[in-house]
């Protein structure tokens, strides 16, 4: 099961090295003891995941530089890919407990 936290939490400032938490338009993951930012981040999630997200995650075998323009990319254009909502849907009770503050 993942767990969240907001970069800019007191758990992400205490458990993340700084730099992972300066860049608020990344995602990083802490799996396997490892603390991932970025393309492996994305990668190590859908590997995680499983099932047909595992064949996604073979994508996450090209060069790190290539694959952190392309999250960059998506990234900038997030709104135009995704759309954007007018308001943040609240979390239920259950997903309120994934999340670390």
């Amino acid at each position: 099961m993942f767990k969240f936290s907001p970069l800019q939490s007191e758990h992400a400032q205490k458990n993340l090295p700084k730099e992972f938490t300066e860049d608020l338009d990344s995602v990083v993951v802490q799996i396997d003891g490892q603390t991932l930012r970025k393309s492996k981040a994305v990668f190590a999630i859908l590997k995680k995941i499983g099932g047909v997200w595992t064949v996604a995650s073979s994508v996450g075998l090209l060069p790190e530089s290539f694959l952190n323009k392309a999250y960059d990319m998506v990234a900038e254009n997030r709104y135009k890919i995704f759309g954007k909502k007018e308001s943040c849907r609240l979390p239920t009770p259950e997903e309120r407990q994934r999340f670390l503050l």
